[in-house]
């Protein structure tokens, strides 16, 4: 197993925009996964991925651009650590809409819901805080999936995958590059007592000759760019693109090249800058 680099970065003066700008940048470098703290994020990368001059670039031209004092520290976390880490820090259970209630194994106290999905994270991305998972739940949340084939791509935890068959999907595969992701998928698949699901370790290849009625590409923008045809292709007749990962602004760039793809808008969703938006082929 690859182990991860955090760093706990503070931000002076701060603002969730501002985390949301450094998150952003640091994804492109590379970083994970982001936690917001009261004065900054913790962000996550693999220690093999770490560029440290990357890294002191995004922060100069950040802390430049924004006129705010960043300073951090980094910590090294090993794998048997991390489920420590995720109680000891920012993974708080959450409801969304209402009806679909995220939580972790060490959690008590919580209400009633309609979906309760057990979420031990170690280092996947995924748990409903971030703005762009929680817009793909809401909208898994308001789709017709019974009996459909659905894809979660760059599944993290597999928190969409485990809601859509919760919602009725037949045929669902979760895939995900990153190692951690993948055995944490199939970790959390099992103690939702969903484990039809089929997870697998790779990147658009895996999906090659299968057809989906619905797919979810929770990523990044430059990923979901570069790989959008293959999705796109994996669609069956009339099948529903959903894509999360990226900014509101960042939006005309994944459009133009969905609509030269054949695909149609049919609407997106917003918090806090994040969209997530759906396409019909």
């Amino acid at each position: 197993m690859i182990n991860y680099l955090r760093f706990a970065i503070k931000m002076n003066p701060f603002s969730e925009y501002l985390a949301d700008i450094l998150a952003y940048e640091l994804g492109a470098i590379g970083f994970e996964s982001f936690e917001l703290q009261e004065d900054g994020v913790s962000a996550f990368i693999q220690e093999p991925d770490w560029k440290g001059a990357l890294f002191s670039e995004v922060i100069h031209d950040v802390a430049k651009l924004y006129e705010t004092q960043i300073s951090f520290k980094k910590e090294r976390i090993v794998q048997q650590n991390w489920n420590e880490e995720w109680e000891k820090h920012y993974f708080k259970p959450i409801l969304v809409d209402d009806v679909c209630l995220i939580r972790s194994s060490f959690h008590t106290n919580l209400p009633n819901a309609k979906y309760d999905i057990v979420i031990d994270p170690k280092m996947s991305f995924g748990t409903g805080h971030h703005e762009t998972t929680s817009l793909m739940l809401r909208w898994i949340l308001e789709e017709v999936l019974v009996d459909k084939a659905v894809l979660d791509m760059g599944c993290g935890t597999a928190v969409l995958a485990i809601l859509a068959k919760m919602r009725g999907a037949n045929k669902v595969w979760a895939v995900d590059i990153d190692e951690w992701c993948y055995v944490n998928a199939k970790e959390n698949i099992l103690v939702n007592a969903v484990d039809t699901i089929q997870v697998f370790q790779g990147g658009a290849e895996v999906v090659d000759n299968e057809k989906f009625d619905v797919i979810f590409a929770k990523i990044n923008l430059n990923v979901l760019l570069e790989y959008m045809p293959q999705y796109v292709a994996c669609l069956s007749k009339n099948g529903i693109l959903f894509m999360s990962g990226f900014y509101l602004s960042d939006l005309s760039h994944i459009h133009d090249l969905a609509i030269k793809l054949g695909l149609r808008q049919i609407g997106y969703k917003e918090k806090n800058n994040w969209i997530a938006v759906k396409y019909c082929l």
